[in-house]
């Protein structure tokens, strides 16, 4: 066994484990087992674990892209301090500012990357065991020789969950061809809308003026066409756990952007005009040094306990001078 193999097994049987579960789940309420939509809905619930087990990573990844915002100016005045400047003393000095920076803010710039990293071997995990699910290969684990027999033959709408566009195109399949080509356009148009989401309202007018920022834009339009390509040389069942999990991002982003916006963006100005039309938006009378007005979102108030005729009476005699629960009474000379 190869050490990627070796990496991968433990992941491999944890997918193969929430797929075959999810078939005996589906097969109990009463699908055909060998049918294709019983394996496809097992696609689907097995991506929707997954991604619902990843949610504290992608949300570790936003508050670390906030942070990394955050810390944006701070970082600039250190690059500027020392721009020019290449003896070794000054870059050392750079590093330790730079890194005291980051400690302080609570961050640091792989943060961003590691949540990505880490689901990466999952994804490909998830992959793995489809791709050999439909050429009935048995599993590491809980997926034996008849159920991945079952997968390799099972089909959807008279089209074979472990053929391809490209393979059906060589058989002559123009029905699996027509599902196929409509598999990819859907995969490929929920890639470019999640992406579309983040470029058009989360990325500030700072970050549009970068040259970073328009080589993401030429990536927005360039990477749809290189899964419009690669997508037609994956398999059927593939092509179903990529757009259950394209269209999971897709919504996971739609309401990370809406409720959490990166500050100063086009999402966060839609969402104060939108607390404001409701009434939980407060203008502060001062302003910091740059004459900015600052907005905050009300805190809801805590609820008044009514209280009764004779409480209240106490309460008053309490408050006046010479009564003991108020301390003695000064008299002025």
């Amino acid at each position: 066994m190869d050490p990627l193999s070796l990496i991968l097994w433990p992941l491999k049987w944890v997918v193969e484990l929430l797929l075959v579960g999810w078939h005996a789940l589906f097969s109990a309420i009463g699908l055909e087992a060998a049918a294709g939509i019983t394996w496809v809905l097992s696609i689907v619930g097995l991506v929707l674990v997954v991604r619902a087990l990843l949610i504290p990573l992608f949300v570790r990844q936003i508050k670390n892209q906030r942070k990394m915002l955050e810390v944006a100016p701070q970082l600039k005045k250190i690059q500027d301090k020392y721009r020019g400047k290449r003896d070794q003393l000054s870059r050392e000095a750079m590093s330790r500012e730079t890194m005291a920076v980051y400690k302080n803010a609570g961050t640091n710039p792989l943060g961003s990357c590691l949540p990505l990293l880490v689901q990466m071997p999952i994804f490909f995990a998830l992959f793995s065991v489809l791709n050999d699910a439909q050429h009935s290969k048995t599993g590491v684990g809980p997926l034996n020789e008849q159920l991945a027999q079952q997968f390799g033959s099972a089909s959807l709408f008279g089209a074979p969950l472990h053929m391809s566009f490209s393979t059906a195109m060589g058989e002559g399949e123009v029905g699996v061809m027509v599902i196929a080509a409509v598999m990819v356009v859907l995969m490929t148009a929920s890639q470019f809308v999640t992406q579309l989401q983040i470029v058009s309202k989360n990325i500030s007018e700072e970050t549009k003026a970068s040259p970073m920022f328009r080589q993401q834009r030429i990536l927005l339009y360039l990477l749809p066409f290189v899964f419009l390509f690669s997508g037609f040389a994956f398999p059927l069942g593939v092509m179903f756990y990529w757009l259950t999990s394209n269209i999971w991002t897709m919504v996971q982003q739609f309401i990370i952007i809406r409720n959490m916006p990166m500050p100063g963006t086009e999402a966060a100005k839609e969402r104060e005009e939108r607390l404001a039309r409701k009434g939980k938006l407060e203008v502060s009378d001062t302003k910091d040094g740059g004459g900015t007005v600052v907005i905050q979102e009300k805190k809801p108030t805590q609820r008044q306990q009514p209280v009764g005729k004779n409480r209240a009476k106490k309460a008053a005699q309490n408050k006046r001078p010479g009564t003991p629960e108020s301390g003695p009474a000064t008299s002025g000379k």
